[in-house]
């Protein structure tokens, strides 16, 4: 069986390679996902097919992903035309299935530091 960072890794490399029913079968039947930049929550196949829908010409990149028992942390970089997207995504792995997860999606420098601290920054 896989360990739960290598389920969590391996929906997000499947996804990338649009192997949909391979990527389905590694969430449950009941997986529960919370966006936090927006509040939006898809329960069940919504989640999936959300991410099938998502306008083609994407790429997913697993930078890592750390596990702890049945907690799994990625850091997931998606490149869409001049856009790259980040989520940091903590995940709950159970029987070798995405049970749960809160992603919080960010786009590369989209917003300018504050002027307080770019003193701070190189």
């Amino acid at each position: 069986m896989s360990s739960p960072a290598e389920v969590v890794r391996g929906f997000f490399e499947r996804m990338e390679a649009r192997q949909w029913d391979d990527a389905g079968a590694l969430l449950a039947a009941d997986v529960h996902i919370e966006f936090t930049e927006t509040g939006e929550v898809f329960d069940g196949s919504a989640f999936l097919a959300m991410n099938r829908a998502y306008p083609e010409g994407w790429s997913i990149e697993v930078v890592e992903t750390i596990g702890d028992g049945t907690r799994v942390a990625a850091q997931v970089r998606v490149r869409h035309g001049d856009d790259t997207f980040w989520c940091a995504g903590f995940y709950d792995v159970i029987d070798g299935r995405i049970r749960s997860g809160v992603e919080h999606w960010v786009t590369e420098r989209s917003e300018q530091s504050p002027a307080w601290r770019r003193q701070y920054s190189s």
